[in-house]
């Protein structure tokens, strides 16, 4: 299993706007991607953070959410957020 945890900074209104705006839609098709085990991606008590934690049951499956993400409108509208992210394999 693949898992990616870390937080989604925005550092204006207008970025963590976007991401209200377009997480919904970002949760849904992502949840709905083969192989996707876990996708959760909640507000801290920050309103700028966003705590974000995904598991795959592949690399393969990981990578092809990766792709698909880059190619939506959901990385169109947060692309210049900054993303802390760390990526581990899991045992099965």
């Amino acid at each position: 299993m693949i898992r990616l945890k870390g937080h989604l900074i925005c550092m204006t209104p207008d970025e963590a706007q976007a991401v209200r705006q377009h997480l919904p839609d970002h949760i849904l098709l992502s949840r709905a991607e083969p192989g996707c085990l876990a996708f959760d991606v909640s507000e801290t008590d920050d309103p700028m953070v966003w705590d974000v934690q995904e598991t795959f049951r592949t690399r393969e499956d990981f990578d092809a959410h990766q792709a698909r993400t880059r190619s939506s409108r959901w990385f169109e509208a947060t692309r210049h957020i900054l993303r802390d992210f760390r990526v581990e394999e899991l045992p099965d």
